[in-house]
């Protein structure tokens, strides 16, 4: 089987596809992974659109990249529409990966048995805890971070997950690219900094619950800050006048941007 290392398909960049697109194609292709399973042989655009979240004009000129244009009256064959897509993703080749720091989130996605069924394989778990050395994870025994570079070497590794603590998170990047790795999943609460030519996709999800948090607060009726429980509408009292500021002692402005507070501890 083709390894991801050496045998590259051509990219969306150079066909053209926009990035918004290869974003929605992983959604499409769930979509139609389900109705593969039920055995459904056509689908759609509406109903497809539907399962994946988008609208019906988005997903045709998507699929438009594609040069799949579904039949009218019938819709997209399903099985040949999972094929091109997982072609288009790289996912009918064998693609390694490496996960750096085996922790309970690196050791749980280990354990994740989707990667295999997409065409990731785990070809090897890293720690710098040297107790975990040797020991199984999902069946693979962890080995320490002052074999990476070999380990990417012998395994031709293109893909790095990257699921330390924050401040470890760029000395580890910094090791990988410099053995080859060209693509990182980035776990850790910090912002990698990669030489041109390397993709770097960041997965924070205290980020994501925040989100989640303010949405729920609108929903509620609550204003920003204000206790749980506490919205205008049962808060009658007055507010208090704001104290006086004279502009001249106003301090002066330390930027367009200013010092932003971490959003989560390291």
């Amino acid at each position: 089987m083709a390894t991801g290392r050496n045998h590259r398909p051509a990219t969306s960049r150079s066909r053209g596809i926009p990035e918004a697109t290869v974003a929605r194609l992983p959604l499409y292709l769930r979509a139609l992974t389900a109705l593969s399973e039920r055995s459904v042989p056509t689908v759609s655009s509406e109903e497809l659109a539907s399962a994946a979240g988008v609208n019906s004009a988005k997903l045709r000129k998507d699929f438009s990249y594609l040069g799949s244009y579904g039949t009218r009256g019938v819709g997209y064959d399903v099985e040949y529409l999972v094929y091109q897509i997982s072609r288009e993703l790289g996912l009918t080749q064998d693609w390694p990966v490496v996960i750096v720091g085996i922790g309970n989130l690196g050791a749980a996605l280990a354990n994740y048995g989707g990667f295999a069924s997409r065409g990731f394989r785990v070809a090897a778990l890293i720690d710098a805890d040297p107790g975990l050395s040797g020991k199984p994870v999902a069946g693979i025994p962890v080995q320490h971070t002052d074999e990476l570079e070999k380990i990417v070497s012998d395994n031709g590794v293109s893909i790095g997950v990257i699921a330390t603590p924050a401040g470890a998170a760029q000395q580890v990047c910094d090791r990988l690219v410099a053995a080859g790795i060209t693509s990182i999943l980035n776990f850790a609460p910090t912002v990698l900094s990669v030489p041109e030519g390397v993709d770097v996709r960041k997965v924070d999800l205290s980020i994501e619950l925040q989100i989640l948090a303010f949405h729920e607060q609108r929903k509620a009726g609550e204003e920003p800050g204000a206790p749980p429980g506490q919205s205008p509408e049962t808060d009658t009292a007055p507010p208090a006048a704001p104290p006086a500021v004279s502009v001249a002692k106003r301090p002066p402005e330390s930027g367009t941007d200013g010092d932003l507070p971490a959003v989560m501890p390291a």
